[in-house]
């Protein structure tokens, strides 16, 4: 990880094998929302839509969705489940009405943040569910012993009408442990139930932890190998916190004096790459991103690679090496919801399955859920992935004037003497 410090706040961003996979910032510019909780005010109750515009205090209201304000399911059974399904959103708000929000999904373009009523409260091995009845265990979690000693352990620890979903980095943890950081959040908790009744509305109840606080929380795992950063202070914060965490990386933090470390590790210049929508791999194929409002599309092509032997070898090892800078692409432009990509056609069988599982295990190290379904009658490969913030072209881009942002230019607006 390398931290580069602002005027205006941070800027993080993360290597593996000397290639950038993610980037992060905290600062004026982008006003991180996901994680917020709110005290909001419904603005407009859509039947046809079956959702609800709420104020939260921002220029654009945001959207609850009819399954974001009823109850959790998670604990439900089949009859409960029916019964909600069946239920309109004019039963469940009323124009006026005030809730109790969290902001799941920052606002794109021209739309508002996306909010639910089941607030979540997320630790660094527990995540707290305060208005529901349940006990989960991280799905990366695969080893049954340790899944069932940590079910045991969540089911025992986990306060009366609260829920607790057990994260992957709890894996070798003790009850103890467990218990303490369950306490924590139950007091935030707390506090928010005392904070809610006298904060205005529209108004900010609680606000999600800081970038540092958010490293250490959720992306410093036992993965992490060293940090670099330019300033004293942030480092002493590192430091301290992964040591009473016991974590190895925190005996490798460095500062960093030199300037601009993300121009000294060359990271603005693989950002601005990033941007574009074509992205080169090593042997000489490209790939073609374009996002879209319904869905992203990637498009695979051997390019300069003419391989060596034969034409299902020269394609096999171009969608391979695709894979791996598809799922990096992915993380880095941070990309999410419905994922359309184009592999060049394969002529077997077993081709297709091992570009299919080669993609699953490239998605495997990305921290937000990636779920690849598999081909189409067409041949296309579909998957999903978690959206989670702005993507990097919504942060470090905006719409060109001239062309409106589609990136080319109306030849006859042009004025002729430019």
């Amino acid at each position: 990880m390398i931290l580069q410090g602002r005027s205006r706040g941070l800027r993080v961003a993360v290597r593996e094998d000397g290639e950038l996979v993610e980037v992060f910032e905290q600062e004026g510019s982008y006003s991180r929302l996901a994680g917020n909780i709110y005290r909001g005010r419904v603005e407009n109750v859509l039947p046809g839509m079956e959702a609800a515009f709420v104020d939260i205090g921002h220029t654009k209201n945001a959207f609850l969705y009819v399954r974001d304000a009823i109850p959790s399911l998670l604990s439900a059974d089949e009859e409960t489940r029916a019964v909600f399904e069946q239920i309109n959103i004019q039963q469940i708000l009323k124009p006026r009405q005030e809730l109790l929000v969290q902001v799941i999904k920052e606002p794109v373009g021209c739309k508002g943040a996306r909010i639910t009523t089941n607030i979540s409260l997320p630790g660094r091995y527990i995540v707290l569910l305060p208005q529901v009845s349940y006990v989960g265990v991280s799905r990366k979690i695969q080893t049954n012993g340790e899944r069932e000693r940590l079910k045991k352990i969540g089911t025992t620890a986990c306060p009366a009408g609260m829920g607790i979903i057990v994260r992957t980095l709890a894996q070798g943890l003790s009850e103890q442990e467990i218990r303490r950081e369950i306490d924590q959040l139950v007091n935030i908790w707390l506090d928010i139930k005392k904070r809610f009744p006298k904060t205005s509305v529209p108004g900010l109840v609680h606000q999600d932890a800081d970038l540092v606080s958010r490293l250490i929380r959720d992306f410093i795992d036992d993965d992490v190998e060293k940090i670099t950063l330019d300033q004293e202070g942030v480092a002493r914060i590192l430091r301290n916190s992964l040591q009473a965490l016991n974590h190895p990386a925190g005996k490798h933090v460095y500062v960093d004096n030199r300037g601009d470390l993300f121009a000294e590790f060359g990271l603005d210049e693989k950002i601005k790459k990033s941007l574009l929508p074509k992205v080169w791999l090593e042997n000489g194929g490209y790939l073609i991103i374009n996002q879209t409002e319904a869905l992203i599309a990637i498009d695979v092509n051997t390019g300069k690679y003419v391989g060596r032997h034969s034409l299902e070898e020269t394609v096999l090892d171009t969608n391979l090496q695709a894979v791996k800078a598809i799922a990096r692409q992915l993380r880095l432009r941070n990309l999410g919801g419905i994922i359309i990509i184009d592999f060049i056609d394969m002529v077997t069988d077993e081709d297709k399955q091992q570009v299919l599982k080669a993609l699953e295990q490239a998605c495997a190290f990305d921290k937000m859920k990636c779920n690849v379904i598999g081909l189409t009658q067409l041949g296309l490969v579909e998957m999903t992935r978690k959206k989670a913030g702005q993507t990097l072209a919504a942060r470090y881009t905006k719409p060109c004037p001239a062309c409106s942002g589609s990136g080319r230019i109306n030849l006859t607006n042009l004025n002729r003497e430019c």
